[in-house]
Formats: C-alpha cells, sequence, structure tokens
C-alpha cells in the first residue's frame, strides 16, 4: 500500500499545513508549476518527490524533472503531465500519450480546477489536484491524499487549505 500526496501549481507558494495533511504518505506527487527550486527541495525533504516541470518552471526545474513521467506504483501504472486537459477534452499531444502508454491513473495541472474523474473511454482515472499556491483564478487551495493498493486506487480526500485570498 502506497499513500500519495498530490500537489499542483504551487507558484513559489508552500503552505506550512502541506506537510501535516502529507505526514502520513509515502510519497508526494508534484504535477508541475513548482514556481522555484526551494519548494521541490522542501518537498524532497519530506518524502520521496515525483514531479513534472509546468509551463512557469525555469531551467532549473526543467533540468530535474522531466515534462512527462509514465511509472509504476505498485501495479497502476501513472502517466504525469503540467498541461494535458481533461476527459473528454485532452491536447492532442496528451490524447497521443495517452494512447501509447495506455496508464490507469492519469495526473495533470495547469488548469486549478480540482477534478478527480474517471474516463470510461481510456478506463483510465484522471486527477487534477486544482492548485495549491497564491496565483490565479481559483478561490480555495487544494491538494489531494489518496491511497494506491496493488492495482486498487482508493481513499481518495480532496483537502482545503483555505482561501486563495486569505493568503494574500
Amino acid at each position: 500500500m502506497t499513500r500519495i500526496g498530490l500537489i499542483s501549481d504551487t507558484h513559489g507558494f508552500l503552505d506550512p499545513q502541506v506537510f501535516d495533511h502529507f505526514k502520513q504518505c509515502d510519497e508526494i506527487w508534484h504535477a508541475g508549476d513548482f514556481g522555484d527550486e526551494e519548494i521541490a527541495r522542501r518537498l524532497k525533504e519530506e518524502k520521496k518527490l515525483k514531479g513534472v516541470f509546468g509551463n512557469i518552471d525555469g531551467i532549473e526545474l526543467r533540468s530535474a524533472f522531466p515534462e512527462q513521467l509514465v511509472f509504476y506504483c505498485e501495479e497502476v501504472k501513472v502517466m504525469m503531465r503540467h498541461i494535458g486537459g481533461s476527459p473528454p477534452n485532452y491536447n492532442p499531444e496528451t490524447r497521443k500519450e495517452l494512447h501509447l502508454h495506455q496508464p490507469k491513473l492519469f495526473i495533470t495541472g495547469h488548469s486549478h480546477i480540482l477534478k478527480v474523474m474517471y474516463d470510461e473511454k481510456i478506463n483510465c482515472l484522471h486527477m487534477n489536484a486544482g492548485a495549491a499556491g497564491k496565483q490565479g483564478w481559483h478561490k480555495v487551495r487544494t491538494i489531494i491524499r489518496f491511497v494506491i493498493d496493488g492495482s486498487n486506487m482508493k481513499d481518495c480526500e480532496v483537502i482545503e487549505l483555505g482561501k486563495r485570498s486569505a493568503m494574500q
């Protein structure tokens, strides 16, 4: 059993609450737009970190993280990219990559829109943790916590970190 903390779109701001919410997690997955290298460093100090760079990330983060990750977590094939769209509106590059890799879990960020939805057409669960940072148009900062147990994805929890404007 692997407990995962999913975060995205921190945009240079890492709420200390994240560490409390991810305390029981085995890994943290960041779906891009870290905002600065310090965010990645702090997350890595806490847990094993997997991540992809986002469109606002500079050369240092683009050197440390790929544009796309495809990996197995237990028996679940995972594909992660920052910009990808969501069911059924994937961008053309993502549609091609989903067809090629056929993951069971697709993680994305970028939109700042929290989504957990199943795409029956490609037999894949899509997750977007929304945005944990203060930049953007979202009103509430969010993260997700969930479990992968063998081939099962379960115990998905959406965690609200508070209003975006309350932290400005």
